[in-house]
């Protein structure tokens, strides 16, 4: 294979060639457009055909890789390297023209991050790592905040809108938070949220209900950017295991008991 920073280097140009087709459509969305996967879960032509292009770019850079993807426009076939892709983090926002929403791209060998990208199409800010090297947003080199305690802290979640069978301890979080912080923000796409903690601009994040291709990328990107990424648990299973925490360098143990206190 070659170097995880080539590759990294070249999904940055289909990431960008892709988001610009998705803010060409902007404008053009209309009700009969909009598709129900599920409960308050949404896609349109635009999401698919996005994964497509994708695909289609990622297929010729590393031709033995298999494909993780959320509209399933290519089977799932399990093989070494895994790319795992999100290809238009924030359908919600999207449809309304509500400006956050992304693309994320995540390079896995046996289930090990070793690149990813995450690019917010509106602020046309591209962030993105690969293993053994730094973490960067448009060519400048990013670190997570120095912030030290929650109470300092700004924090970043997501509401969930299919899975309530942990709302309540959600919320008790949520609330505890509220009353314990400088506050707490729902942008409404999880890869925005977890890389806006590796460049400092939140200090922590969490949710639940979220599939490996909202939160592969910006986790790895957190870490490399200095971060801890962990489950409610305190364990690694952040990706697959549908919960995750992603902190600075010095509020993780702090808000790791908070959210086991929350969520035992």
């Amino acid at each position: 294979m070659v170097s995880t920073e080539k590759l990294c280097r070249e999904v940055i140009e289909i990431a960008k060639s892709t988001g610009a087709f998705i803010f060409s459509e902007l404008d053009k969305i209309k009700q009969h457009h909009i598709e129900s996967k599920g409960t308050h879960d949404y896609v349109t032509y635009v999401d698919k055909t996005a994964e497509e292009k994708l695909v289609k770019g990622l297929q010729k850079i590393l031709p033995e890789a298999g494909f993780v993807t959320e509209e399933n426009t290519i089977e799932t076939q399990q093989r070494e390297y895994m790319w795992v892709i999100d290809p238009l983090d924030g359908t919600t926002n999207f449809i309304h023209g509500l400006p956050c929403f992304s693309i994320s791209v995540a390079l896995m060998q046996n289930s090990e991050a070793i690149l990813g990208v995450v690019y917010e199409i509106n602020l046309d800010e591209c962030f993105y790592s690969w293993g053994g090297g730094k973490a960067f947003m448009n060519g400048k080199e990013i670190r997570v905040s120095g912030t030290h305690s929650l109470n300092d802290s700004l924090l970043a979640t997501g509401f969930p809108y299919h899975d309530y069978s942990r709302l309540e301890k959600y919320l008790e979080l949520f609330t505890w938070c509220l009353h314990n912080t400088h506050g707490v923000r729902r942008l409404g796409s999880a890869a925005v949220d977890l890389v806006y903690v590796a460049c400092g601009r939140f200090d922590a994040f969490f949710e639940y209900g979220l599939n490996a291709w909202d939160v592969a990328a910006g986790a790895f990107i957190v870490q490399q950017a200095g971060g801890k990424v962990t489950d409610f648990s305190g364990g690694n299973n952040f990706n697959f295991g549908r919960e995750i925490l992603a902190t600075n360098a010095y509020i993780g143990e702090e808000f790791l008991n908070r959210a086991k206190h929350a969520f035992s």
